[in-house]
This record gives C-alpha cells, structure tokens and sequence, in this order.
C-alpha cells in the first residue's frame, strides 16, 4: 500500500484496527485515535481541574504517556477510551495531589442555558432548575463528581467507568445508585426551603 492509498485509509479505521496498528509503532494510526478522543480526554481533565492550562498540559500528558505505552497495551475486553480515561484519571489524582487542594469540578460550561423567546417565564424555571442542580453536585464528593462526568457527558457505560475509577461495575452501579438518592433528596429539600421562604417572605 502506498503512502497516498493509505492517508485516505487511515482515517477510517475502527478504534480495534488502529489500535493494533499503533501497537505496532504505526504513528499515523496513533493519530487517528489521538484526534477521535482528545476532545474528550480534554474536557474530562478540565472538569476535574477548573482550569483550561491545566487542562491542556495534562491532556498532552495523557496521550504522550499512551504513546510511550501502547506496545504493551493489555486488551481486556473495554474499549481504547476507557484505558485513556484511566491514564487521565491517574494524573489527575497526581495533580491533586501535588497542588494538595481537594478537586473542584466546573461544570457551568458543560451545560448550555434554555432559551425560548416564545415562552420566558418556562426558560426561566427550566434554568433556575439546572442552577440549583449544578449547586448541590458541587457539593458531592469528589467521587461522585466523577460518576456523573463519565455517566452523563461522556456517556460511559459502568464497565468502562469501573475501568477508569478503579470499581467494579457492581461497585458503580451501588455508586451511582446512591448518587441518584442523595441528589434526590437534596433536591427535595432545596425545594421545600423555597416553599419555607415564599409562605415566610424575610422581612
């Protein structure tokens, strides 16, 4: 195959067939699954550090790191993403660790606000809605920060977010599930307390 037949391939290939290439210290096919993920890797890092700097360093880390490491790439039925994911977790923790500060997720971003010109006041509670959940995740442990990222947007299976947090997939599921609840019951008190102030207006 030619250089000319194979730049049109390359971009093509499925993750397991430039995996194995790459594997074989094929650069190009590293390439295609640098930019399939990066973008990815990119806002996962810069959620868990808040900041974009960061965020760009220790993304170039974690492909420089899977680069240095792929030849020895263990298959063990998961997907590329999730041992990226993995590589990107560790130096995080090591980031955390060397900046001796607890992680702080930033979430605003992510999440784009409603807009309706048709029908403001529904724009208006949908919004107030995301606000006062972003609040209460904030307040989650760093854990279960984590689980929400890699469940709601990255998209991530259980297995795989195991895989990346150190769990089994049983684990994530009690996690998650416990999660769940305890955003359930914050929500509800969050939404009782403005009941309590809207019946007892401050004077």
């Amino acid at each position: 195959m030619n250089p000319a037949q194979r730049n049109r391939q390359v971009p093509e290939l499925s993750d397991e067939a430039a995996l194995s290439l790459a594997m074989q210290g094929d650069q190009e096919a590293f390439g295609v699954l640098y930019e399939r993920y990066v973008a990815r890797i990119y806002n996962y890092v810069y959620y868990r550090t808040g900041n974009h700097h960061d965020a760009e360093d220790l993304t170039a880390r974690v492909f420089y790191r899977a680069i240095r490491n792929i030849r020895n790439y263990e298959d063990r039925g998961l997907p590329i993403s999730a041992w990226l994911y993995r590589i990107a977790h560790n130096l995080i923790a090591n980031w955390h660790r060397d900046k001796s500060r607890r992680p702080e997720i930033v979430l605003d971003e992510s999440i784009h606000l409603t807009q309706n010109p048709e029908h403001p006041e529904m724009t208006l509670l949908i919004n107030e809605e995301r606000e006062r959940l972003l609040t209460i995740i904030r307040k989650l442990p760093p854990d279960r920060q984590q689980l929400l990222i890699l469940k709601f947007m990255d998209h991530l299976s259980n297995a795989e977010i195991g895989q990346i947090m150190g769990r089994t997939e049983g684990a994530v599921k009690s996690l998650y599930h416990r999660t769940l609840l305890a955003l359930r019951d914050d929500l509800t008190k969050l939404s009782h307390g403005d009941e309590d102030e809207e019946a007892f207006p401050k004077a």
